[in-house]
């Protein structure tokens, strides 16, 4: 891993305001705004339909925006999206890859695709840190879940990416598996200045990793804060039963961010 980045703490990294995304009468995204600070991990919260992954599909440019804008890593990504998509990567355990090529064969492609220089070495590094010397030769399309959330993963690490995007990161993981996924990534953070945003609906995944969480409900920001706010602003005793109250319109709350 390289040494961390010599970003300030209050440099805002990602910058979202106002973004909409409308397809006819469906309003997936509602004027949502949110910054992540350098280094910092925010947790994106929603029940399915909530608008999550079509806001990370605007950030990553897969999605053109109907009304908004989002900056990150300082470039206007309507103007200038690729100086920011070569340092940022996504996974998702709901992107497959191509199935016939082996996991290596896979993750040499990605690895070209950004141009990471010692293309085996960084392999070789991740499949120790993943356990996934013994998938390197297999296809793709012949693993299981959790070994495809776990390549998936690699994938999206290949690059040493700067910013980083995940969707239900842990997906599919046994608990022990789901630990080391977790706490490696908690030190990729801690060692590179990586900044992270986190889509999951496991809430105790949130409240290990995340230092600031955005609940989406119908496209719209109804709550934020940490999750130590969150808990003290509803009363609970962990993230899932505050997703259950907002979910169901317990003590919910629009707020302006």
């Amino acid at each position: 891993m390289r040494a961390q980045r010599p970003y300030s703490k209050r440099m805002n990294v990602i910058t979202v305001t106002n973004l909409t995304k409308r397809y006819d009468a469906t309003l997936a995204v509602d004027g949502v705004s949110f910054d992540v600070a350098a280094g910092g991990t925010l947790g994106l919260l929603g029940g399915n339909g909530a608008g999550k992954t079509t806001t990370i599909a605007m950030l990553l440019g897969l999605l053109i925006p109907t009304a908004g804008e989002i900056t990150i890593l300082g470039h206007n990504m309507a103007r200038d999206r690729f100086a920011a998509l070569a340092r940022m990567n996504f996974s998702s355990p709901y992107v497959s890859l191509p199935g016939r090529l082996s996991v290596r064969e896979n993750l040499q492609v990605y690895g070209h695709l950004y141009s990471v220089r010692g293309i085996a070495a960084r392999i070789a590094e991740l499949a120790r840190e993943l356990d996934l010397e013994a998938l390197l030769e297999r296809p793709a399309g012949a693993l299981s879940a959790g070994q495809k959330t776990r390549v998936a993963l690699a994938k999206s690490l290949i690059n040493r990416p700067d910013v980083l995007l995940l969707d239900e990161p842990t997906a599919s993981l046994d608990p022990d598996t789901a630990d080391l996924v977790r706490s490696w990534l908690e030190r990729y953070r801690a060692e590179t200045g990586c900044t992270i945003l986190l889509a999951s609906h496991n809430m105790a995944e949130v409240e290990r990793l995340c230092s600031d969480v955005v609940m989406l409900k119908k496209g719209r920001i109804v709550d934020r804060g940490t999750p130590a706010d969150l808990l003290e602003r509803y009363g609970r005793d962990d993230l899932e039963q505050v997703f259950l109250d907002i979910a169901r319109d317990r003590g919910i709350q629009e707020v302006a961010i």
